[in-house]
């Protein structure tokens, strides 16, 4: 018989440097779009910085025809709305996760899950159609005029929530933002619930724990990251949105009341409305700014995020 002798080959190490490179390389796109983003940005808005300089974050005269422009009534609508919007979806939502994971009936829990997701998928445009001919009337007759009546003679309140009943204004918008908001956030803060080891909770229920006791001391510990990750992407997702903040935030450029009742604006909504419109020039230039100010409040909001999350860990670890 003749014997044949097989020779082991040594693994080739080509697939690994290629995939080395491949991984290596997408990082490094990621960071060269990036700023390349962040690039464009600047040129393209660098008329209108060296124009107005810092003053531009704060001045909030905006008037195209005498090249007068200033961003403080946009920033003042997008931060102010995003907030509005965090305040009244963070708890809905956390409620809505809570109710999913831990006190539903297994025959509700699959289609009202969906039923949240199916909300992240209407269009932004339908949102705001609905919240300018359908939420704003209501708004006005059921919670405007209500309100003066009830704050007016109420020292602070009475700057905050008495106004004209227009039914459309920063409000109002904060309001259609938390509706858009709140099927993202639920459905993380679902999904990471969801990840808690049932073991660690029986052992809580166990030694008598209460169905609160159990979110606070084992599943909101154990899923803090992905909660809070939850509630940062539906912040990006209220600062970035347009449509429907256009179509309810009244698109005006004063600040003439701290009224949550007025008519604002929003950097997406001041891009949205006039941009195709914008001659070249510092008022292209000024709206451009307007884009890489969005983009510095978004970058903050992350870092700030992470940082969050890096200082629970170090307690966590004390």
């Amino acid at each position: 018989m003749i014997k044949i002798k097989h020779t082991a080959r040594s693994p080739s190490k080509w697939g690994d440097i290629i995939f080395d490179t491949l991984v290596k390389g997408s990082g490094v796109l990621v960071l060269l779009l990036l700023s390349g983003i962040i690039l464009s940005l600047t040129v393209a808005a660098w008329p209108s910085i060296s124009q107005y300089g810092f003053s531009f974050l704060w001045n909030k005269e905006w008037d195209a025809p005498a090249e007068d422009f200033g961003a403080l009534v946009p920033i003042y609508g997008t931060i102010v709305t995003s907030v509005i919007a965090l305040l009244i979806a963070v708890p809905v939502s956390f409620g809505i996760a809570l109710f999913l994971t831990e006190l539903a009936p297994n025959w509700l829990k699959r289609p009202l899950g969906i039923a949240i997701e199916l909300l992240a998928a209407i269009p932004s445009i339908v949102y705001g159609m609905w919240g300018l001919f359908v939420f704003a009337p209501l708004f006005a007759n059921y919670f405007q005029i209500p309100m003066n009546d009830i704050f007016a003679n109420i020292p602070f309140l009475n700057l905050f929530f008495t106004g004209p009943a227009f039914g459309i204004g920063i409000l109002a918008a904060g309001l259609i933002l938390s509706i858009m908001i709140i099927p993202y956030i639920a459905s993380v803060m679902r999904d990471v619930f969801e990840q808690t080891p049932v073991l660690m909770k029986e052992a809580a229920y166990g030694v008598g724990c209460t169905t609160w006791e159990c979110i606070r001391h084992v599943v909101l510990p154990y899923t803090k990251n992905g909660v809070i990750g939850g509630v940062m992407l539906g912040l990006g997702r209220a600062l970035g949105e347009t449509m429907a903040v256009t179509f309810i935030i009244g698109n005006t450029y004063q600040l003439d009341s701290l009224s949550l009742f007025m008519p604002g604006n929003s950097i997406t909504s001041a891009l949205a409305n006039e941009f195709a419109e914008a001659e070249p020039g510092l008022h292209t230039a000024a709206l451009m700014e307007l884009g890489l100010i969005l983009f510095v409040i978004t970058f903050i909001v992350l870092a700030c995020s992470k940082l969050l999350v890096a200082r629970l860990n170090k307690k966590e670890g004390r």
